[in-house]
């Protein structure tokens, strides 16, 4: 069979992957021995169709958003054209993760320039937050105001972040790139089962707020079902409002005037001065080199790309191919390595504009080896010892992802979010967006852990103006000077792990990028001290790591990776994650 792309559709049930036909056909038509040079697979429906895919590759977790974008590559656009372009479909198509009311992260690579840049557009607090804010009388959290009401939303990026990539980076104008979301929005697209079932989990929240129950549910209040069309006017008003605008379509004028009265309405802080003084920012990403090849990642306000980098560092002085993809003595130190990460990470992490990071010293091969010193290849080390570390010196200075490479060079990767699976679950009234609720992503109170298990520090408490701490890791690996890997995952406290082990999957393990992508994963994040598995973790390796004393827990799928792999003749291989039934890889 003459080697192709492929897309891989399959479903999530229960929590648990049901990936068996891909493994299957992705085993018997690719060599995992061959970094690619083998074919990759999609399952479309019951057809099997060959995709040649030499000039550009979209991938991303919504089919009409590759489509989209793959049809601007086609007709000679670039990456970041492809990638606002798939960015703003996947707010019309996936409104559960996908926004305008969010932010996220950005790497671009540029083969042509040698250059690989980050554009941050997280959100911020507005002006009037203030550190002990989500607060009750009893001095202790109250997750319902910090999670699901209109105060736990930060001014959104989005729309400034993507117009800065395109002014920048892009050929296409924001109305060109804004065309198909706003037909989508407008026309309507055939709903998928995916979309049904995630409005039925919600529906009790969602139906919460007259805003959103017009959006998501009937007239009648009945739900949406597979096949039905799903219409957005308002939305589609919105967006047109940006094409002829710009960001001025959105951070000020009729857009703004409908944030500020939902912010009036609901008791929320954002105000007409935050909107209109939002920047998404460039800035330089995390760089670290593995076993040669160069690792680009977000920098921080993301903790991702430092924490990639630490764990490879420590694993790097490890054989790790030797040891065997995911068996004991591999899950093992992998799951050491992240325990001492995840511990800086609670110390050290916050947004550079207010707090020093110690960003050379965590990501130092120098830090990397005292670490490494302290891990026994045999046991666990118990989380309750592990402290965060001394990494000097300081520096003077539910979410979506998608991955793009273009013909000229270039390479997007892209994560963004409204954080919990349809963020506060509060609609935009009049504009047919939802509110991100990121202010949770802050330390309402150092030391107790957010939404995600996560244990939070001064460096990341509640302060105006500030950009929350996010996990989001948007990686490109390249090898002398050419893109080689372009990944990144939604997933919460799991996308730096997520990301790390695709990373090592493809490097160590020289497993092709579906099987990179779609083989079972493990987590630690040193609290709660336990590795959580997926399906799929043999019952003699879990039992072999209770032996060297790690507590083991199997949960639902995590994260839903889309990756791309550029092999060494030019040829692009993609990898879209069977996490998520919608995902798609496509390329030409």
């Amino acid at each position: 069979m003459k080697p192709g792309i492929f897309q891989i559709l399959t479903h999530q049930q229960s929590g648990n992957l049901a990936v068996v036909s891909a493994v299957l056909v992705t085993w018997l038509f690719v060599s995992s021995a061959a970094l690619g040079a083998g074919t990759d697979v999609i399952l479309e429906g019951d057809r099997s169709v060959p995709v040649s895919a030499s000039n550009g590759m979209v991938v991303t977790s919504h089919y009409l958003a590759t489509d989209e974008a793959l049809a601007v590559l086609r007709n000679g656009g670039n990456a970041v054209d492809a990638a606002v372009t798939a960015a703003f479909a996947l707010a019309v198509t996936q409104p559960r993760s996908g926004n305008i009311g969010g932010g996220g992260f950005m790497l671009i690579s540029s083969e042509q320039k040698n250059e690989v840049v980050a554009i941050d557009y997280r959100e911020k607090a507005p002006a009037a937050a203030s550190k002990d804010m989500f607060l009750g009388p009893d001095g202790n959290v109250d997750n319902e105001l910090s999670r699901f009401s209109h105060r736990s939303a930060g001014v959104p990026g989005t729309v400034a972040g993507l117009a800065l990539a395109l002014e920048k980076y892009g050929t296409l104008s924001l109305a060109e790139a804004l065309t198909p979301a706003i037909r989508l929005a407008e026309e309507g697209f055939v709903v998928p089962a995916r979309f049904s079932e995630g409005i039925e989990e919600r529906a009790e929240r969602l139906k919460k707020h007259e805003s959103s129950r017009k959006v998501f549910f009937k007239p009648d209040g009945s739900s949406y079902r597979p096949g039905d069309l799903f219409v957005q006017k308002d939305l589609a008003a919105t967006l047109r409002r940006i094409a002829e605008q710009g960001t001025k379509g959105f951070y000020q004028g009729t857009t703004a005037d409908l944030i500020v009265a939902e912010m009036q309405r609901g008791g929320g802080l954002i105000t007409h001065d935050d909107l209109r003084n939002y920047q998404a920012l460039i800035r330089r990403p995390v760089t670290g080199n593995y076993r040669g090849y160069d690792i680009y990642s977000m920098s921080p306000p993301s903790s991702g790309g430092a924490h990639i980098v630490q764990i490879l560092n420590i694993l790097e002085g490890f054989p790790i191919a030797q040891s065997g993809h995911n068996s004991a003595h591999t899950i093992h130190l992998m799951a050491e390595a992240m325990k001492r990460a995840y511990a800086d990470r609670s110390q050290y992490l916050g947004d550079t504009d207010f707090v020093k990071v110690p960003l050379g010293g965590l990501t130092s091969k120098a830090y990397a080896e005292t670490l490494r010193a302290g891990i026994d290849p045999a046991k666990a080390t118990p989380s309750a010892t592990v402290l965060p570390g001394d990494p000097v010196p300081y520096e003077s200075d539910e979410t979506t992802h998608f991955s793009i490479v273009d013909r000229y060079g270039n390479a997007v990767s892209n994560t963004y979010t409204i954080n919990f699976s349809y963020g506060s679950h509060i609609v935009v009234d009049g504009a047919g967006f939802l509110l991100n609720n990121e202010m949770d992503d802050f330390s309402a109170k150092p030391g107790v852990p957010n939404a995600y298990g996560l244990i939070g520090g001064e460096a990341n408490k509640i302060e105006p103006n500030k950009r929350m701490l996010s996990s989001m890791s948007p990686t490109i690996v390249k090898q002398a000077g050419k893109n080689f890997l372009v990944t990144g995952s939604p997933g919460g406290s799991r996308i730096i792990t997520t990301t790390l082990q695709v990373l090592m999957n493809v490097i160590d393990h020289r497993l092709n990028v579906q099987a990179a992508v779609n083989a079972p994963r493990i987590h630690h994040q040193w609290l709660p001290d336990e590795i959580r598995i997926e399906q799929g973790i043999s019952p003699d390796t879990v039992k072999l790591l209770e032996d060297m004393g790690h507590t083991v827990s199997q949960k639902a799928a995590m994260g839903a990776i889309q990756s791309i792999m550029v092999s060494r003749d030019g040829t692009l291989y993609g990898g879209a994650d069977p996490r998520r039934s919608t995902s798609s890889a496509k390329g030409y």
